[in-house]
């Protein structure tokens, strides 16, 4: 199952990287993909839910959320 999470606090790729380990930790969790911009994490893996790999962020200044990611839309010229 892939599901994609809203990841608030990140403002480079050291962070990014710090949320990638702490979800990867997460048992069940198969694949991490983690990005800056838009801020998202995408998990892979099985019976895996948000309370857990919200637990893994626990104490550090990154939240995580099931909200929507929206990209940045293009600029028109």
């Amino acid at each position: 199952m892939n599901q994609t999470y809203t990841v608030s606090g990140m403002t480079c790729q050291h962070c990014v990287a710090r949320v990638q380990t702490a979800l990867s930790s997460v048992a069940g969790v198969s694949n991490v993909n983690v990005s800056l911009m838009p801020p998202r994490a995408t998990v892979e893996g099985e019976h895996i839910d948000l309370s857990a790999l919200a637990a893994a962020l626990a104490g550090t200044q990154f939240t995580l959320t099931d909200a929507p990611v929206i990209a940045p839309k293009a600029i028109k010229r």
